[in-house]
């Protein structure tokens, strides 16, 4: 089977990520330490959130535009994925919190904003289950999905930074750009951010394919039911 370009360089970034972001040269900077290395999963993961929920969001808008069942499918799994990048990063920095704060959850306001904008889009999820005709599913589920992302906006960029936090650049506290992270945190960073990105998108691809053929196999198991009860 012939890869994408795309999926031939997803490969080759997390590759490389995973390598260098362990057996690379780290700052060694007071507390956080060895534990800097989270910088390349914990990060990326919430940058890889973001980017496949508004991907979601811009599928919603078209479908409530132009109400097509591709546009639902995409955004529903780009919601799914999305939700899991955000569980995924919620896991890493509760082992990242455990290292330099001492406990896994500390109450910071980051953490507690995080962790709501995860119960709300877990919400999304159990809406679209709760509705059983398909037009009205996908049209409210979109609905929902474009408030959704309006608040998580506020809720990860705006709030923590108005209250104390302990997180790195919010309340008050100096991002880690004004760390010690060199030139050579940098060049696996900022690929880290590209290849985790482009895996959640890979993955969309993939379920939208699978919710595809499964849509498929209903109609045809449907047809084939009609046609047997038609000849008797």
């Amino acid at each position: 089977m012939r890869l994408a370009s795309w999926k031939i360089a997803t490969l080759f970034l997390l590759i490389y990520t995973l390598v260098a972001g362990f057996l690379g040269e780290v700052p060694r900077l007071p507390i956080i330490n060895e534990s800097i290395r989270n910088l390349y999963f914990h990060v990326p993961m919430w940058f890889g959130m973001i980017l496949i929920l508004l991907v979601s969001v811009v599928y919603s808008v078209l479908y409530l535009r132009k109400p097509q069942e591709n546009y639902d499918l995409y955004a529903v799994e780009s919601a799914n994925v999305g939700i899991l990048f955000g569980i995924l990063g919620l896991i890493t920095g509760m082992v990242w919190a455990q290292f330099t704060w001492g406990t896994f959850w500390h109450g910071d306001p980051k953490q507690n904003a995080s962790a709501i904008a995860l119960l709300i889009y877990l919400a999304y999820t159990v809406l679209r289950g709760s509705i059983e005709d398909e037009q009205q599913r996908a049209k409210i589920s979109a609905v929902y999905n474009i408030f959704a992302f309006a608040t998580l906006i506020p809720l990860l960029f705006i709030l923590p930074r108005l209250t104390d936090s302990m997180h790195p650049g919010n309340g008050g506290n100096p991002g880690f750009n004004s760390y010690d992270l060199d030139s050579r945190m940098r060049m696996i960073f900022y690929p880290a951010v590209i290849g985790w990105t482009l895996l959640g998108w890979w993955m969309v691809t993939l379920r939208v394919r699978l919710r595809k053929l499964s849509i498929f196999w209903l109609e045809k198991q449907t047809e084939n039911q009609f046609a047997v009860k038609k000849e008797a």
